[in-house]
């Protein structure tokens, strides 16, 4: 990290009178007065939150990134600094059109000209990490040219990323030692994670691919559209896209004045967060107002997949059991999944951590179902995990922020938005897919190929194992079979006896 990086960091740090938030832990209170006399001209008058957002947000936009990331790691923030957090958006200028002209150009190794038949080099939409321009692929078989968007790279962002990352990776480490939470709260394994996520942003060909993917999922939806990607016109620094005509999800006023069914659209956002999740097991990870748009036939349109999350299926398998116990106040079954999960330490009593949930939870259960935010119940079950070293699962941080998300986008559309009706049905089916005869039929499916491949191997298999001087230990194992089967005879041989002696008592009277 150079030297002017770090003094400008600093500078803000002490600016913005961020120190207290290091200050305030007692293995450094002794620096608290030398500070505040150094400081004496100082004056703090916003609430230490706003402080923290405005100094992320003159700091630059992989800052701003990780402000947004940490906003929904509500299990490591108090609520008043996740809240303000959570208000930190990506309003960076665009970059001069001639050098996002030259990057295409680079990129793909044609001109513009030869590209597009139409390019606009004023750019629609500027972020921290890209930007993007609208145009028009050339005709095809006589046909209209293809309206599409062009996402570019921002230039020279490689080199700010790496040192800024360098310097929250030290951070981390310092959250570790010196906070007694620090190891449970892995502060490491968090930077890690955002330097993931990032470093795939930053390669746009990586969010080509998830895009497709998330086409493919819900190519014949009647609920979501997904742009189509165009990988001839394709690289790291650039992306080629299917143009989706919209009316931003936020203005509600303009959805209405175009006919709009807000509740079915409210509806249709939890039911997609819930395929996605359940069915697909691969989810749109930063669905925000700024990444979505209504279609005119009222279906959602999905924008931006540089992050998206992964469950496996025993993720998703706890995640069912969990939330059908909480729609069934079933806290003994939340307490024993998050056990079973290994989400919280093994030695957890059972009859505290159900306890605990059921404090959180049943007093929302006095309201109306439409009046419960799921979301606040979740931000309430994390602050009650630290009582419990529950670990943080990397993998689940992107579905909590993708869930709080749904919720309150559902809630923006339908202030009556019931989020657990809808989604019991859904999560109930998918449950009676994985479980019972047609879950085993269906693992009988996708086993199937496996089979096929093995069993006609296993007659060559089990000759190669005898030929390589395994025949001691395989007659040592048959004989240890043959006799516990022999111990297990001689055990029905004496139950049948006594039975039969029962029998013969009872007829002799």
């Amino acid at each position: 990290m150079s030297l002017f990086r770090f003094i400008k960091i600093a500078h803000v740090v002490v600016h913005y009178g961020l120190d207290e938030f290091l200050l305030g832990h007692e293995r450094v209170r002794g620096l608290r007065g030398l500070l505040k006399a150094l400081l004496f001209w100082r004056k703090l008058d916003q609430p230490r939150a706003v402080r923290l957002r405005l100094a992320l947000e003159s700091l630059g936009p992989i800052f701003v990134k990780f402000g947004q990331v940490l906003s929904t790691r509500r299990d490591l923030m108090p609520p008043d600094i996740a809240n303000e957090l959570a208000q930190l958006q990506d309003n960076v200028p665009p970059f001069a059109s001639d050098i996002a002209i030259a990057q295409i150009e680079r990129s793909l190794g044609k001109s513009t000209a030869e590209l597009f038949c139409e390019f606009d080099p004023q750019p629609i939409a500027s972020a921290s990490v890209a930007q993007v321009h609208r145009a028009r692929l050339h005709p095809v078989d006589g046909k209209v040219g293809q309206a599409v968007a062009v996402k570019v790279l921002r230039p020279g962002i490689m080199p700010i990323i790496e040192s800024d990352l360098a310097l929250l990776k030290t951070l981390a480490v310092c959250v570790e030692k010196l906070f007694s939470d620090g190891k449970r709260l892995k502060p490491r394994e968090v930077v890690a994670e955002f330097d993931r996520y990032l470093h795939d942003e930053l390669d746009l060909m990586h969010e080509a691919a998830n895009a497709s993917q998330l086409h493919r999922n819900f190519l014949n939806s009647d609920q979501l559209l997904v742009p189509a990607v165009y990988y001839d016109y394709c690289a790291r620094e650039v992306m080629v896209m299917e143009w989706m005509d919209g009316i931003p999800i936020g203005r509600i006023d303009e959805l209405k004045a175009a006919g709009m069914d807000l509740k079915k659209l409210s509806k249709f956002g939890v039911e997609i967060f819930f395929t996605q999740v359940f069915r697909h097991g691969f989810f749109h990870a930063d669905m925000h107002p700024g990444n979505i748009l209504v279609a005119a036939d009222n279906r959602y349109i999905a924008l931006d997949f540089g992050i998206v999350g992964t469950l496996s299926d025993t993720d998703k398998q706890y995640l069912a059991i969990n939330f059908l116990a909480f729609f069934n106040r079933d806290y003994h079954r939340v307490a024993t999944a998050h056990i079973e999960s290994g989400w919280v330490p093994k030695e957890t009593r059972v009859e505290e951590l159900e306890a605990a949930v059921r404090t959180v939870c049943e007093p929302f259960f006095n309201k109306p179902l439409s009046q419960i935010s799921f979301g606040f119940v979740l931000l309430r079950l994390f602050e009650t995990s630290r009582r419990f070293n529950v670990e943080i699962q990397p993998q689940l941080v992107l579905l909590q922020k993708t869930l709080l998300n749904i919720e309150g986008l559902g809630r923006q559309l339908d202030p009556d938005l019931d989020l657990w009706q809808t989604a019991m049905p859904f999560l109930q089916r998918w449950m009676n897919e994985q479980i019972g005869w047609r879950g085993l039929l269906t693992t009988l499916k996708h086993e199937a190929p496996q089979w096929a491949t093995l069993l006609p191997t296993l007659p060559r298999k089990l000759n190669e194992v005898l030929n390589q001087n395994h025949t001691e230990l395989l007659l040592a194992g048959y004989k240890g079979l043959m006799w516990e089967q022999k111990k297990r005879n001689y055990v029905l041989v004496v139950i049948a006896l006594l039975l039969g002696g029962l029998l013969l008592t009872q007829w002799l009277r």
